[in-house]
This record gives C-alpha cells, sequence and structure tokens, in this order.
C-alpha cells in the first residue's frame, strides 16, 4: 500500500493554509509545540514542511529529512534555510515573496497621511490634555506630487492609492518597462534627480544592495525641493541618518516617516525627538491578513510542487536537463556575465526590451534556461524581490520589460555565439560573447560597438575613448598608482556592420583586474579628456 503524502506544519499560519494542505489530500501534522529535538526525530516521515522564521532547516535536519521533498516558507525571506544544503539534497525551497505587498503599500499610505495632517502628534497633544488645534495643521495630498523611488510591485500599489487622493505620482526605477508607467498613469523620472526636483513627498522602495545603501543622503536631500516630505517603509539603510537629521534641522525636509532603521529592534535614537518625525517599529509587513496570505502562499508552493505543478517562487530550481547539460550547461556563466554587462553598460534608461540571439550549436536546444540566466545577470541587485531561476521570467514581464529569444543554427566568425541587446526607448546596448577551449571558459567579444576577443574574469573595468596615442598607457598609469594590477588586455576594433554606431575615431578598451576598481579610480581614469566612458563591473 502506497505511503499517505506528509507535511509537517511547523509553526503557526493561517487555517486557510491548513485547509488547502488537507484538500489537496495530504496527511498534515502539527508541529507547532514540538521541540528541536523532537523534530529531527521525526522528519524522516514527512514530504514537505511549512515554516515561519523560527523554525531553523540547517544541514543537520536536512539530513536525517530523507523523505523531504519541499520546504515552504510562510514569509519572503529564507534566511533560517539553508538553502545550498538543500538544493544538494534535492528539496525545493519556496517562499511567499508577494503576501505582505498590499499590506506595506497600505502602511506606506497610512505613514503618507500621517506626515501630511501631523496625526501622531495631534492625539499625543490632546490625550496630554493639550487642545493645539493651530499648531498641528497640515497639508492636503491633492494635486501635490509623490515621487516613488523603486517602482516594483510595492511601489506600484502604493502610485494608485496616492492617485485615488488626487496626487500626482512620478517614479524613478531603470527596471520597469516605459509601458507599464503609462498604463498606471505614472510619470516615468529618466533619473532620481528628475524625480526630486518635483516632488512634494518621496517615499522609498528600492531593495537593499551595495548600490542602493544610503541612496538617500545630503547630496540627495540639496535637490529635493524645499519643504519635502520623506517616507521610507522599505529597509532602514537606504538613507543616511545624519543627513536626514541635519536637513530637518535647517527645514529643508519638512518632515519624515520611518518604519525601517539601520537596526532593528531600534528604541533609542536622536530622531525619535523630533516633533516632525513619526516612526513605527517596522510594521509594514504586520497584518493578520498578510500573515494568513503568507502561509496559504506557501502552502499553494508546497502543493505545486508535491504534485508536480510549477512552483512558481522557488528560489532553487533543479540544473539544466541532464540531456541538455552537456551543450547549455558551459553558456549558463557566460550569459548571466552578458546579462550583467549589458545592464552596466546601458546609460540607466527604463528598460523597454531585451533581446537574446543564439547562433550555432547551441541553437539547436531549449535555450530558456540561458534566457533565464541573462535575465538574472540583468537584475541581480537590483529589484526589492528575491530573483532566482524560476520567478525572473515573470518579475520582467510584470515590470514591462518585453524578452524575445531568436536561434540560427550558424554563426559567423566563431562555433556558438550569444547576443545580449538591451533597448531603452531609442538607445541600443549590445554585448556578445561564447566559450572556448576544452573547459569552456567564458569570452566576451564585442560592446559598446567594437570588437575583440577577452576571456572574462571577476573584475573588470571598461573604457571607450577617443583613439589617441598615450591612452593606453593613461589608464595603466593610473591604475598602477592605485595599486591595481592589470591581468590581461583587449582593444576593440570596429565591427564589420553596416551600421556605425560608435564614431571610427573611438576605441574601446577593455581590462581584467586582480581586484576590483573601485569608482573613484574609474572617475580618476575619466578625467582625462580623451576618456569618454568607464565602467567598472565585477561578476562574481
Amino acid at each position: 500500500m502506497t505511503e499517505p503524502t506528509r507535511v509537517l506544519v511547523c509553526e503557526k499560519i493561517g487555517d486557510s493554509g491548513v485547509e488547502l494542505l488537507r484538500d489537496s489530500g495530504f496527511e498534515v501534522e502539527i508541529g507547532t509545540d514540538w521541540d528541536r529535538q523532537e523534530l529531527l526525530d521525526s522528519v524522516s516521515r514527512f514530504d514537505g514542511l511549512l515554516i515561519r522564521s523560527a523554525t531553523n532547516v540547517d544541514a543537520e535536519l536536512l539530513e536525517k529529512a530523507t523523505r523531504l521533498k519541499v520546504v515552504g516558507r510562510a514569509g519572503v525571506g529564507v534566511d533560517n534555510v539553508d538553502v545550498e544544503d538543500a538544493t544538494r539534497h534535492g528539496v525545493i525551497v519556496a517562499n511567499a515573496p508577494e503576501s505582505n505587498v498590499v499590506t506595506a503599500a497600505e502602511h506606506t499610505m497610512a505613514l503618507l497621511l500621517s506626515l501630511a495632517r501631523n496625526v501622531p502628534q495631534a492625539h499625543g497633544a490632546l490625550t496630554e490634555g493639550r487642545w493645539e488645534r493651530s499648531q498641528h495643521s497640515g497639508v492636503e495630498l491633492l494635486d501635490k506630487t509623490l515621487g516613488i523611488l523603486g517602482f516594483g510591485r510595492i511601489g506600484q500599489l502604493v502610485a494608485t492609492r496616492a492617485q485615488a487622493f488626487g496626487m500626482k505620482v512620478v517614479a524613478f526605477d531603470p527596471f520597469i518597462g516605459s509601458e507599464r508607467y503609462r498604463e498606471l498613469g505614472v510619470t516615468q523620472a529618466e533619473s532620481p534627480d528628475e524625480l526630486y526636483a518635483v516632488a512634494d513627498f518621496v517615499t522609498l522602495h528600492l531593495p537593499k544592495t551595495p548600490e542602493t545603501e544610503g541612496w538617500l543622503n545630503a547630496e540627495a536631500f540639496a535637490k529635493m525641493k524645499d519643504g519635502v516630505r520623506i517616507l521610507n517603509v522599505a529597509r532602514g539603510p537606504l538613507i543616511v541618518d545624519e543627513d536626514l537629521q541635519a536637513a530637518l534641522d535647517s527645514g529643508k525636509v519638512a518632515g519624515a516617516a520611518l518604519d525601517v532603521f539601520q537596526s532593528e529592534p531600534m528604541t533609542e535614537h536622536a530622531l525619535f525627538s523630533y516633533p516632525n518625525v513619526i516612526v513605527t517599529p517596522h510594521l509594514g509587513a504586520s497584518t493578520s491578513e498578510a500573515t494568513d496570505r503568507a502561509g496559504y502562499q506557501a502552502a499553494e508552493q508546497v502543493v505545486a510542487a508535491l504534485t508536480g505543478k510549477g512552483v512558481t517562487s522557488a528560489v532553487n530550481v533543479p540544473s539544466v536537463a541532464p540531456e541538455d547539460l552537456e551543450v547549455l550547461g558551459p553558456f549558463l556563466p557566460l550569459c548571466h556575465h552578458l546579462g550583467k554587462l549589458v545592464s552596466a553598460l546601458a546609460d540607466g534608461g527604463a528598460v523597454d526590451r531585451i533581446e537574446v540571439e543564439y547562433f550555432g550549436r547551441i541553437a539547436e536546444r531549449d535555450c530558456r534556461p540561458l534566457t533565464t540566466s541573462v535575465l538574472l545577470g540583468l537584475l541581480e541587485g537590483r529589484t526589492a524581490e528575491t530573483v532566482n531561476e524560476v520567478n525572473a521570467p515573470s518579475i520582467v514581464a510584470k515590470r514591462g520589460i518585453v524578452v524575445s529569444e531568436t536561434s540560427r543554427t550558424s554563426a559567423r566568425d566563431f562555433t556558438e555565439l550569444v547576443r545580449v541587446t538591451q533597448i531603452s526607448g531609442d538607445e541600443r546596448t549590445r554585448v556578445v560573447g561564447t566559450t572556448l577551449g576544452r573547459r569552456h571558459r567564458p569570452h566576451l567579444l564585442e560592446l559598446w560597438d567594437r570588437r575583440f576577443n577577452l576571456q572574462l574574469h571577476e573584475h573588470l573595468v571598461l573604457f571607450q575613448y577617443e583613439d589617441v596615442p598615450g591612452m593606453i598607457g593613461h589608464v595603466g598609469v593610473v591604475l598602477g598608482e592605485n595599486g591595481i594590477n592589470i591581468d590581461n588586455a583587449a582593444v576593440g576594433y570596429d565591427p564589420d556592420v553596416d551600421d556605425d554606431a560608435a564614431p571610427a575615431t573611438r576605441a574601446v578598451m577593455v581590462l581584467t583586474t586582480s581586484t576590483p576598481v573601485p569608482p573613484d579610480v574609474v572617475a580618476q581614469v575619466a578625467e582625462h579628456p580623451g576618456i569618454v566612458a568607464g565602467r567598472a563591473v565585477d561578476l562574481d
């Protein structure tokens, strides 16, 4: 007799999630009161686990979970799951990435209204016996401009809610297609500065990455309108606290509403004493509906995994199918690199379209895994959502970015080629690569409309320059003075194509280095009048 499929619910979730598991024909056991040892002793009986944040699914537990096929995390992150070890054991790990988007958007609106009308301050005064009607007069939202930095799912929900109050909305996010802005009636800012110049309120909905940390600093505040109001329901490190404090002291910023902080829990902060600052203890995802939704969505993923249906929010997936691995496998790292490179080379405009072209033997295969790898490189660190092999195509589609894939079984000059083009308005940015040798080393063959052949390594620095004597020496001297060793170098020449997108007087230099090239060193090189553009890209 076939054993039933068993799922263990390790932590309390909404009843709807438990009911879904049972309605799907699974034998469900509730282990919310189990201690660690009881879990270790019993986990071998279960095909699926449904957890929240307290259960630690580590290597020790996975070693004993001999039947386990899926772990569903009722929440956004998976910090308490050893994803790498789960992958080695063939266990799918899925989360509920959109469980709190409505809750976060609504909390943003709650803070926006409170900030505009001084609700907490007026409440506090009245409950302390002070009738301060005139002191707490506020401003209307009607006809005010809301600037949204980060226009993913939460940012878009905030936009529609703000528009219901008669607000004008302008947003900046280079990884959202122009069509999506038009659909929502939102003005697309081509740069953060363009948004700062017009916004009466600025709300942050960016992911926390090295690029976004400290996004709102003294320089950003200086570019904003006098009397701007700031909201942060995303991540604390997006704002430089000292610079916000200085902007409040000077009157540049009229008020701020903060739900997140540099470190948490946070109970003592210099900004807490400011009468025009509203704070809440990271309540952006804290509603009963969000908790219930997270449990239900995680249960959906467990059901999908155990019934062989598509898991849409897996943070790990099996590798390329064995029959395609020999051909496609070596091109996965190359495609990831090309996606990252084309993103770094583009000038920051909104991405409208990604074209991926395959030439040669790989074009005879199902190249969708390679296209997904391109998208992963393109989006890496640039979205609030966690991006993986399963959800990358859907995230791109939700952002209004069109992805096209074409294949041709012949390739000129090389046996196989991959060409990636990013289209932003009228701007086209293209990179081309291949793999060479028995070890299939990734090689870069074209960028900035110039051809060369350079084996890719972790640290890359690129310069476009006027093709005059002394330019290569200038770059070498500056890097040398900063203690940066050049591992390899190539200089590009005109590609044999009909269109001449780059002036013939310009050349391209591509260098691999033993250590990362800091932005200030790139800027130092670019101070030379002959340098047209420079980029440092880490491909790790």
